[in-house]
């Protein structure tokens, strides 16, 4: 009974083909901007996890 449906629908054959283009571009744009992105940029999110919050609570007492 299942097996039957899918090819019912008309145009079925056209959407795993725009799923993959939609993927694929995806990838490739987020492949780009790794490549281009600054590294002083990535280092300092990378650190972010781990700092303790201890420099951001000495910057706000010296703006005082």
């Amino acid at each position: 009974m299942y097996k039957n449906i899918l090819p019912g629908i008309d145009h079925i054959a056209i959407w795993p083909v725009i799923s993959f283009v939609i993927f694929f571009v995806f990838f490739i744009v987020l492949l780009g901007w790794v490549f281009t992105a600054d590294k002083k940029f990535m280092n300092e999110m990378s650190q972010k996890p781990l700092q303790d919050g201890s420099e951001i609570n000495s910057d706000s007492e010296s703006l005082t």
